[in-house]
């Protein structure tokens, strides 16, 4: 097979002027398969982020790491005028500009949608927010954990019997950065036969609702509102986590001594029943369907988990590993980036700082043939690349980036 020596997006140019999460995260992906990554932060303190910790590698936050790898960053003070200017003519050097900015203020400034595809009519713009450009809630400011609240998400996650849970990580934020991905590529192809950019309006809450997919979608179905059901699965039986006999002395609720079995079909199911020696259960007409099987949901999960309490989580593994009966453990991230398969796939990636010391990073889960992707590089240090972005985008001379940096608009 003939392989590019570039990714998919090389030549591509994007300017990332997100802070937080969905943005970031967005544009990392963008840098991940190619492109190249001009991130804007204010002077002095940057993206909220570096300092949300501990921990702390050197100075940049595991938060800001997780995010930012693969970019650059330039200082740009954008409550100055001069900084605006050099804000507008880096936007006319790209082709993406993604932006969480406030709908009010960067109407004030000129960076909303409207007038930055006026200067840069080929420009793609994807505006980041909590609940949209439009609507009663447009400037509201949108936080991942609220929006997991009123989205609906939380009402569904915890158990049964508890209270409401998050998800344990920032999930909208992360589903909002690659629902961008999607739209701004879309455009992208899209602008080489149309010849215009375009605006992308993404909400959290949008988003939220939309990856909720089966659970909500059930709701709009039936009118009934489904109750949480812990590691259990609204519509699949058996499909959950269960307790298993604990290695040592106590059981160890993180993980150690459960099991995930995911039961997806019938064929699944009587399979299983065979490999537990329980052919009174494949035969008995209540659970010979999934329908049923979520029907009499309360029948048979008691004695599956009595059953799995017999045996350790490993023995468990070794047997539905013969019976291909679909399964997992319940690990923690010790365990995860130690087995072989996230070694493999190259999951933890080491990189070096700017004094060369040796970083770990989460690695990009993108794998394609016929492409060459960048390595993985640290996330920048705030301002690191201020003056060599400008002096190669812009002939920015050097006296004038001394002066830009002395009178604060840059740093």
């Amino acid at each position: 097979m003939v392989t590019d020596p570039h990714g998919p997006l090389h030549g591509v140019r994007v300017l990332d002027a997100s802070r937080v999460l969905a943005g970031p995260f967005c544009a990392q992906l963008l840098g991940d398969l190619g492109a190249e990554v001009i991130k804007v932060e204010r002077p002095g303190g940057g993206d909220d982020t570096r300092s949300w910790g501990p921990p702390f590698a050197g100075e940049l936050s595991a938060y800001f790491l997780s995010c930012n790898r693969n970019k650059q960053s330039v200082a740009i003070d954008l409550s100055k005028p001069e900084g605006i200017e050099l804000f507008q003519r880096l936007a006319a050097e790209c082709d993406i500009l993604l932006e969480n900015f406030r709908s009010a203020s960067s109407a004030k400034l000129g960076l909303d949608p409207e007038h930055l595809l006026k200067r840069h009519p080929q420009l793609i713009v994807c505006s980041i927010s909590g609940y949209g450009r439009t609507g009663p809630m447009s400037d509201v400011p949108g936080y991942d954990f609220a929006i997991q609240g009123l989205s609906g998400l939380m009402s569904i996650t915890g158990p049964a019997d508890g209270p409401p849970s998050k998800v344990g990580v920032a999930v909208t934020d992360v589903v909002t950065g690659l629902y961008a991905a999607s739209a701004v590529l879309a455009c992208l192809h899209a602008r080489t036969t149309s010849g215009h950019g375009y605006a992308i309006d993404l909400a959290l809450l949008d988003c939220a609702v939309a990856i909720q997919v089966n659970v909500a979608q059930a709701y709009l179905t039936s009118g009934a509102v489904p109750p949480r059901q812990g590691n259990a699965h609204l519509q699949i039986v058996p499909y959950q986590a269960f307790a298993t006999k604990p290695r040592g002395e106590s059981s160890n609720p993180a993980g150690d001594d459960w099991l995930i079995l995911a039961i997806g079909n019938d064929g699944q199911w009587q399979r299983f029943c065979q490999a537990v020696e329980h052919s009174d259960w494949a035969g008995d007409p209540r659970f010979a369907t999934n329908v049923l099987r979520v029907q009499y949901r309360a029948e048979l999960i008691p004695p599956l988990e009595k059953l799995f309490r017999q045996r350790s989580a490993a023995d468990w593994r070794a047997l539905l590993q013969r019976a291909q009966i679909p399964h997992a453990p319940v690990w923690n991230y010790e365990q995860l980036f130690a087995c072989d398969q996230a070694q493999t796939r190259g999951l933890r990636v080491i990189v070096r700082d700017h004094e060369g010391k040796p970083v770990d990073l989460i690695g990009s889960p993108l794998r394609i043939a016929g492409a060459t992707l960048p390595s993985a590089t640290m996330p920048p240090r705030l301002g690191q690349d201020t003056d060599a972005v400008l002096a190669r985008l812009l002939s920015i001379d050097r006296a004038t980036l001394d002066r830009l940096r002395q009178q604060g608009v840059t740093g």
